[in-house]
This record gives structure tokens, sequence and C-alpha cells, in this order.
């Protein structure tokens, strides 16, 4: 019998249909998603979550039905992990790379049986996009958290960038199957911050964007650190200027990120939109870095939701300190997802301070047919 999802419980979104599919090609456990992005105009699929949902089912060797564009109701039944193997999924339009990673890589992870060739993951489509987090935020931000508290072993290739509205990119994806169960970890420590990094990237704009985009980052983020004792923290952003050859359309955008030495990282960016001026475009990416390092957390809101389902395939407890304030709801919705279609335990504590600590018991996962992986 099909586990029944409420598509448009809490966040309502494409989240839900990300996170239970992946869940339910390791389980095994088929799945009837309904009511999907219903409270989204319009509601029901569009080009990215179908690509999406069909290459969870490629993967999985799953029956897939009413995926389809602006279906509000899909049924999927997991078969057996294609894994390792090569993969490609095209979203056609400027629909997000990164968001189809993320409903492959926890598939991707597991071998149906022990193996160390890697998978690889070609997904075409944008790169750099208002609504998802950019490629450079997964490349400097997401993977290199997974592959330090995880043991997740994942490399990124960007062989064209691909901004809205034309898309045309392409992302390549070497992903190791884990030898072992997803490890668990505990990050409750924040420590000072130890440096600012970040890009500022272009195509098919005049050359004078990418310095301007630098210098408006900067100059926000020295004005706001320097009256605080660690006004001596190194800040490195650099301009790339994408080869007019190498993209499909103009476009821009900034992506920050400060290193702390707890071992967290938080994030922060802006993507260009027509109109607005570059300065202003860096200095928007600052800001929202700035609001990232103000909630005093170990991990910036984007990161949070990403590691839940992570944390709740992982061998034993972890426990993440998140910043001030109630939790975001997508972070709330990846918990309630994995409640739904796993036994792990999630519990979160309001500390006095204003955070929040996640915490969750992981159930250990790993493919019926590799009892020998260790956990």
């Amino acid at each position: 019998m099909n586990i029944s999802i409420n598509g448009s419980v809490l966040e309502g979104g494409g989240q839900i249909l990300r996170n239970s599919v992946a869940l339910s090609a390791l389980s095994g456990k088929a799945i009837y998603i309904h009511q999907i992005r219903s409270g989204r105009k319009p509601p029901g699929l569009k080009n990215q979550h179908r690509t999406g949902l069909q290459l969870a089912a490629e993967i999985a060797s799953a029956k897939l039905t009413g995926a389809t564009n602006g279906s509000t109701e899909i049924e999927f039944t997991p078969g057996a992990l294609k894994t390792p193997g090569d993969f490609v999924a095209d979203s056609i339009t400027a629909g997000s790379t990164t968001l189809l990673l993320q409903i492959a890589l926890p598939l991707l992870l597991f071998a149906s049986e022990p193996s160390k060739t890697p998978s690889r993951l070609t997904l075409k489509g944008g790169t750099n996009a208002t609504q998802a987090p950019q490629i450079d935020y997964t490349e400097n931000v997401f993977l290199p958290f997974v592959r330090r508290f995880f043991g997740i072993r994942t490399e990124l290739q960007v062989n064209r960038r691909g901004y809205y509205p034309k898309g045309g990119g392409e992302v390549l994806f070497s992903v190791t199957p884990l030898p072992q169960c997803l490890k668990s970890f505990s990050l409750l420590e924040r420590g000072n911050v130890r440096c600012i990094k970040g890009i500022a990237h272009f195509a098919k704009l005049p050359g004078h964007i990418g310095p301007s985009m630098v210098d408006g980052a900067k100059k926000l983020l020295s004005a706001r650190l320097a009256g605080d004792s660690s006004s001596s923290i190194p800040i490195e952003i650099q301009s790339r200027r994408e080869r007019n050859d190498n993209t499909v359309g103009a476009g821009s955008g900034v992506v920050l990120w400060a290193e702390l030495e707890g071992g967290g990282i938080i994030g922060g960016s802006a993507v260009g939109t027509k109109g607005i001026d570059a300065s202003l475009l860096g200095e928007k990416a600052a800001q929202d870095l700035l609001r990232g390092l103000d909630a005093g957390g170990c991990v910036d809101e984007w990161l949070e939701d990403q590691i839940i389902i992570f944390m709740a395939l992982a061998e034993g407890d972890s426990a993440i300190l998140c910043g001030k304030g109630e939790l975001q709801l997508h972070t709330r919705t990846a918990i309630w997802v994995a409640e739904q279609l796993t036994d792990a335990q999630f519990n979160t504590e309001q500390l006095e301070s204003g955070h929040t600590i996640i915490r969750c018991k992981g159930i250990g996962y790993r493919p019926s047919a590799s009892s020998d992986i260790p956990c």
C-alpha cells in the first residue's frame, strides 16, 4: 500500500517532492503525493520538478505515474538502485541544476552492491537562479560541509553556466558510493569567523561588472566588521568572467561564504537582474551573508534544511546549532518528510539565547543488498 504524502503541508513546494521521492527510493516504500504545490500559481509540477522525478525514477528503477507538467499528484514505486551508473537530466528550461542534485545525491551515495566506482551525473539547465541555491553555493558551501561532516565524496565541474531565462548550463557531478553508513556529527560550537571568501561571476556583460560587484560586497563587509574585534578577518572575493562561448545568455551573480572556527559555514548570495547596479548586487550578497552571521548559528538557513535528510539517514546521533528565532519553514518541512518515511527521531531545543539545536537519531541506512557495509 502506498504511503500518502500531502504535498501542501508546511512549505508546500518542490522540497516535499524531492525529499519524499529520495527517501521512497532508498527505503523501497511506494508513495502517493497529492496536492502538489497547491498553493503556488500555477499549482502542480513544472519542468524542473518533472525532470527531477524522472531522474530519480531512472536511478531507482521505479514506476512513476502522473509526472506531467501541471499534475498535482504522482505515484512513485521504487525498484532496485542502478548505482553506480551514468545519468543525464535536462530541465530544458532554466530549471535549477542544484535542485536536481538534491533529489539525486542521496540515491547515488548508496550502491546496490559494494563498489568504488563513482556515478557520473550530468545536469543541464540553470546554474544561477533566484529561487534555488546558485551552483557556486553548492560548490563552496554545501559540498564542503557534507564532505567534512557526513563523509560524502563528490566532485563538481561546471562545464557551462546557465543564467535565467535561457538556461543552457551544464554541470557534471561525480559521486562515489559510501563504503559505510553516513557518519553522524555534532556541531554546537560556532567559534569566530576565520575568513570570508566569494565569487562574483558574470557573462556577456561589460568588463567592469565583476570588479564593481566585488567592490560593493567588500565595502559593506569591511564597514560592518570595522568596529568588530574580528576586523582582521581576511576577505577574498574573486571576479570571474565567463567566456562568451561558455554561456547561452548574459547574467551575473555573487556568492559569499564565511568559514567558522568551529567548522561551520555561512553563505550569502545575490543574482543579477536587469537594471540592478553591479555594486548594489555585491552589497545585496553581503547583506545576505551578514544576516546569516548575525543569526549566530553554525550554518545558514539554506544549508540547514539541506542537511536534514542526511541526518535522518546517518548512523547515530547528530546535532546542529542553528540561528536565533524559529526554524525556517523549509527546515521544518524537511524534518516532517523524514519522519513520515523513516524511523529517524528528531527533536528541537530552544536555548535561552534564542538559538535552536536540532538533534536527530538517524537510522544508519544501508541498502538491503549491502548488508556487509559497516556502520
